[in-house]
């Protein structure tokens, strides 16, 4: 009964995490076509958008912890209900630990916690590669499909590196607006980037679909 309702679970959080992307999406999009409105208003719809960024985050955490739990309580992976039980722990401060990155991410221990959050993710990364190649668990009785959508997972998680990298030069010409106002060049800047850092979200929404399919289809 429980593996039914963190499937539900499982499936709401893939929606959830996608609504999400197109909240901030949008709103982005507004906020770097917003050439005429004041500097002051166009910055505080940006850290709006940071606020909802966070539910992606939310999102992520989510899937990292529902995923293998569920895997376990089919076994997929050794552990059974004990092993679901210590991911749904780990979640649970993961997700504590994001929430306090966020809110502190405007000081000086902000600023490290969130080096040590992304450091995080790139060993997720790294342990979900290492899971579908079968270097790590390659004894696991896990069918291929799973396997795929490990590194289809994996793949996502890319995609969210490689928008915050297109984002950079959002964030140094967004400093240089509100030091000196904005500009008919900074504000092309911001388009720019804003085009960049969606085409990358495209892919990641391809990879997302990928995963639903491999989900259904299940190929061995």
């Amino acid at each position: 009964m429980i593996v039914a309702w963190l499937l539900a679970a499982h499936i709401a959080v893939l929606g959830y995490w996608l609504g999400s992307e197109f909240v901030i999406n949008s709103t982005y999009r507004y906020v770097s076509y917003s050439d005429r409105m004041p500097f002051e208003e166009r910055s505080r719809l940006m850290e709006h958008v940071m606020h909802v960024d966070q539910h992606v985050r939310y999102a992520l955490v989510l899937q990292a912890s529902l995923g293998p739990a569920i895997a376990a309580l089919y076994g997929y992976i050794p552990g059974g209900e004990a092993t679901a039980i210590g991911f749904g722990i780990f979640g649970a401060f993961w997700f504590g630990f994001v929430e306090l990155v966020h809110r502190l991410r405007h000081s000086r221990i902000g600023k490290r916690l969130g080096a040590i959050d992304r450091t995080s993710r790139y060993v997720l990364m790294a342990v979900l590669l290492g899971v579908a190649t079968g270097l790590i668990g390659g004894a696991w009785d896990m069918p291929q499909w799973l396997r795929w959508k490990l590194a289809l997972f994996a793949c996502v998680m890319m995609c969210g590196v490689g928008i915050r990298l297109a984002l950079i030069a959002h964030f140094r010409t967004w400093a240089i607006m509100a030091r000196e106002g904005p500009t008919d060049e900074t504000n092309a800047i911001i388009k720019r980037t804003y085009v960049r850092a969606t085409s990358v979200l495209l892919l990641l929404w391809v990879f997302i679909t990928a995963i639903t399919v491999v989900s259904i289809w299940k190929p061995m």
